[in-house]
């Protein structure tokens, strides 16, 4: 069947149309070939010419018509499934696009030809009017018989040059009111689009226009919270320069995680459902429970929550939305996969309902024959059968969006609902019982309560802070009370919440949370490091819900692709290194914990902080890079080498990176250029701003030390390695690595690498060299036995060791030279033979060993308590190494 004629049957419209002449099919056939763009628009009437001759009618007349054949061919081309959702939306949304600047341009020419040009008062610039698209339109999701959501935005004061001046509010008033009239005027043939102006400041009592300073004023002052999820999706369609993105950003998503947008969306929700019932709608496919609009809070209350922290979230659509949601790792992919199919399936039923008689509705038909048209229209043989499928996904929706904006649970914690507010003669007789027997000192806890409530942070507290606090800190008492230490874990868990407590946000997801407050209390009960962890970087309870929380195998690739996709969405260096710093809390906070559930040894978790470390570094290099002031090349020829635990892959959690930055330019301020680079990255690693810091970073080892330049070109690098580096230095290349940046130079510097290690070394000479070096550490180091790095037998012995085997040996056994780590490289130098087998696997043991214990007293709570005995037999047979490697007999190690 021709595909017009099976449109038709669907849609008594678009028979009228065709019957009656309102279509010509030899200008609506070759229109069906193609997705319809801009272009095709423009294409359609002689637009230039209408605005040049002031022809109202006209240019009235004509966006009909158009509208007219592009509704057509989104009909056809959508009931015969040669497109799909998304193609609807967008032709009618760009169409939506085209009309508005079309009239636009229409009225500012008029109203220009009487008043003259609008200027700025304090710029002196022309003034143009802004047109902001909310809603379905803001995000390309129109559908065919949708209103336009739009608001008015000029940029400044003033008034127009004209000999008839009117001041640039009365100006584009009048321009407004005139775009209003070209696009929503009913005449005898039809309207473009019904335009709706109430989502201005103030709504239908506001002006209908506003300068953009009137505007940041309105939403900093008086902006409510409904206003947020509306300007969510505001997009400027004209193009014309303006700054309202900038001023809108800091309203829509809050710089910190905002949970309490929960309880918002869940009072906006209720009032839908509310009006639902009442008027009712339960048929409504859009407003009726499992409908569309719960697929668009869903995808909204995470764009509000995270989108300040997140930049890729702050996007228009729905389901471009609930895609970056999944591949964030927000939600299962799994859920967004059902919520996406659920949102086009109701798409497409809005769809096929608007377009049987082109008006705006959403409520499944009571007509039989209605009906099933359109069952068959979606693919199903009658109605019953559609019926059945659009109620398992609406069932499947609401499931969903239930488990996401459901109250949360009502836990009064009745065990010790007596501690807070602290009673003013101290606690009860029955609540310091309880107390006492959940473990708790119950005077401590009063001292500490009392200290609390006297605070100036505590009685500073909002009204809108103070309640929840004081709800929560009864809760806190019980998560602490299952936890072995439940007296420092409450202490702990007090000192957290004070120091967020004036971000309510984060008070509103402990409380949204229960399961996740036991869950925070344990890590805290469990280290004294993870407690400070969170206190110094609260955003990271938002990890608390990720699906990676416990998945012990980091796509490092995709996570890389992820931190990329973020930094691109920032605009200025301050978004940039705040999204660096926050990924790298996210990434560390998710190994602490499985860390301390017992899922990683020492070398792989040092594996997966080193790779972590890689990750910054390359996307911290090309950030830095583009945000020079002045730049020869897209792609700098620089590179970030990695010495000592960097170098090894042998991070810890506290580690520093000592970083080297070397380039191969011949431009003849490639000193200055890389100097100025190698600089701004350090700055972007070491500065704290308000999302804490990145890295310590050390760059004493570059050539020359600290009285060295900041980047060192390849030549001079090698240069100073052939003829000034001490043996210490050359000990130190045994553990750097090309970490970023330029392949050319990867390859220079591991050449020059491997050239070094591999000179012929008087091994005598050599020994003397690195004993002579470790004798200057002991010195500055006093060798102790509780230090498990200085200890004669402890790392640093390991470590210089090692050294000596490559430095003696890689001439001969090139496999050496290959960066494994220590223990890999004791074990390589043993199958060579170059040391005993016992004794280099005795050694390897007690490397592993020091470290676990080295780890172990950051993180866990009394992690380095080990036994004596066993860490001194580790000491020993790393001393047995060294002697059978440096010839040192036990009196002259003693010594």
């Amino acid at each position: 069947m021709n595909p017009i004629e099976y449109a038709r049957r669907f849609s008594p419209f678009l028979a009228r149309l065709l019957d009656g002449g309102g279509l010509d099919t030899d200008i609506l056939q070759p229109m069906l070939d193609k997705v319809l763009h801009e272009t095709d628009f423009q294409n359609f009437a002689g637009w230039a010419d209408i605005l040049a001759r002031r022809d109202e009618a006209e240019l009235a007349r004509q966006l009909r018509v158009l509208r007219r054949y592009v509704v057509a061919q989104i009909m056809v081309r959508d009931l015969n499934r040669i497109s799909g959702l998304d193609e609807v939306t967008r032709t009618i949304t760009l169409f939506a696009d085209f009309a508005v600047n079309t009239a636009l341009d229409f009225a500012y020419a008029h109203y220009w030809d009487l008043y003259g040009t609008p200027v700025g008062r304090h710029t002196g610039e022309a003034q143009h009017l802004s047109v902001v698209a909310m809603g379905k339109a803001g995000g390309y999701e129109l559908n065919v018989s949708s209103d336009i959501d739009l608001i008015f935005v000029y940029p400044e004061a003033g008034e127009t040059d004209g000999r008839r001046s009117r001041d640039n509010q009365e100006f584009f008033t009048k321009v407004g009111q005139k775009l209003i009239a070209l696009l929503n005027d009913l005449t005898a043939d039809g309207q473009v689009f019904r335009v709706d102006m109430r989502l201005r400041p103030d709504g239908d009592s506001g002006a209908l226009v506003c300068s953009e300073t009137a505007l940041e004023q309105y939403l900093t002052a008086h902006g409510r919270e409904w206003e947020r999820y509306a300007w969510c999706k505001g997009r400027v369609l004209t193009p014309y320069p303006n700054g309202i993105k900038a001023l809108v950003r800091p309203f829509v998503f809050r710089k910190y995680l905002d949970y309490g947008a929960y309880g918002a969306m869940r009072a906006l929700h209720r009032q839908i459902r509310a009006e639902v019932g009442r008027k009712g709608m339960e048929d409504n496919i859009k407003l009726g429970a499992g409908g569309i609009r719960e697929i668009e809070f869903v995808a909204q209350i995470f764009q509000m929550i995270r989108g300040g922290q997140m930049r890729a979230l702050q996007l228009k659509g729905t389901q471009e939305t609930l895609r970056m949601l999944a591949q964030l790792g927000v939600m299962p992919s799994e859920n967004t996969a059902r919520l996406l199919e659920a949102y086009r399936f109701l798409r497409d039923v809005e769809h096929r309902l608007q377009y049987w008689d082109d008006r705006q509705t959403q409520t499944l038909p009571q007509n039989p024959e209605q009906r099933q048209l359109l069952a068959e229209s979606m693919g199903f043989a009658d109605y019953a059968a559609f019926s059945d499928g659009l109620d398992a996904i609406r069932a499947a929706v609401s499931a969903e969006f239930d488990n996401i904006l459901s109250d949360p649970e009502e836990t009064p914690p009745a065990r010790f609902a007596g501690i807070w507010p602290l009673p003013q003669d101290g606690f009860s007789q029955d609540t310091g019982t309880r107390l006492a027997q959940a473990g708790f000192d119950p005077q401590a806890v009063a001292e500490r309560l009392a200290a609390l409530g006297r605070s100036s942070r505590y009685r500073s507290l909002s009204p809108h802070s103070q309640p929840r606090f004081d709800a929560l800190l009864p809760r806190l008492a019980e998560a602490a009370a299952e936890c072995p230490h439940p007296g420092d874990t409450l202490f702990r868990l007090i000192d957290f919440i004070e120091a967020v407590s004036r971000r309510p946000s984060y008070l509103a997801f402990l409380i949204e949370y229960p399961n996740e407050l036991s869950r925070v209390a344990r890590l805290m009960g469990q280290s004294t490091w993870m407690a400070d962890y969170l206190r110094n970087h609260p955003a990271l309870l938002d990890e608390m819900l990720s699906d990676q929380l416990t998945e012990t195998r980091p796509d490092w690739p995709q996570q890389a692709a992820l931190l990329a996709a973020e930094l691109e969405a920032c605009d200025g260096t301050e978004a940039k290194t705040d999204t660096l710093r926050r990924f790298r809390h996210a990434h560390v906070f998710r190994l602490a914990v499985q860390d301390l559930a017992g899922k990683w040894t020492v070398e792989s978790l040092s594996d997966q902080l080193s790779a972590l470390a890689d990750i910054i570094l390359d996307a911290a290099l090309t950030h830095a890079w583009r945000e020079m002031p002045k730049t020869h090349r897209d792609t700098p020829e620089f590179a970030v080498i990695g010495y000592g635990k960097l170098g090894g892959k042998e991070l810890g959690y506290t580690s520093d990176l000592d970083l080297v930055y070397l380039y191969d330019d011949p431009h003849p301020d490639a000193l200055q250029i890389y100097s100025r680079l190698a600089n701004r990255l350090t700055n972007w690693l070491n500065a704290a701003t308000g999302a804490g810091t990145l890295y310590q970073t050390d760059l004493r080892l570059r050539p020359n030390g600290d009285s060295g330049f900041p980047a060192h070109s390849v030549q001079a690098f090698e240069k100073y390695q052939r003829e000034n580096a001490w043996i210490w230095e050359h000990q130190a290349l045994t553990r750097a690595r090309f970490v970023c940046g330029s392949a050319s130079i990867r390859k220079s510097f591991d050449r020059i690498r491997g050239e070094i290690l591999t000179r012929e070394r008087d091994p005598a000479a050599l020994r003397r060299e690195i004993s002579a070096m470790r004798e200057k550490i002991a010195a500055s180091h006093p060798p102790c036995d509780t230090d498990v790095k200085y200890a004669h037998g402890g790392i640093v012995d390991v470590e210089f060791a090692v050294q000596y085997l490559i430095l003696a040996h890689a001439r001969r056994c090139p496999a050496l030279l290959d960066n494994y780590g220590n223990i890999a490289l004791l074990a390589t130098a043993a199958a060579e033979g170059l040391i005993d087998s016992a004794a280099a696997g005795a050694a390897r043991a007690a490397y592993r060993y020091l470290r676990a214990l080295q780890h172990a007293a950051t993180l866990h709570e009394d992690g380095a308590a080990q036994t004596d005995s066993v860490r001194d037999g580790h000491y020993r047979a790393v001393r047995t190494l060294w002697r059978q490697i440096f010839c040192e007999s036990e009196t002259q190690e003693a010594v």
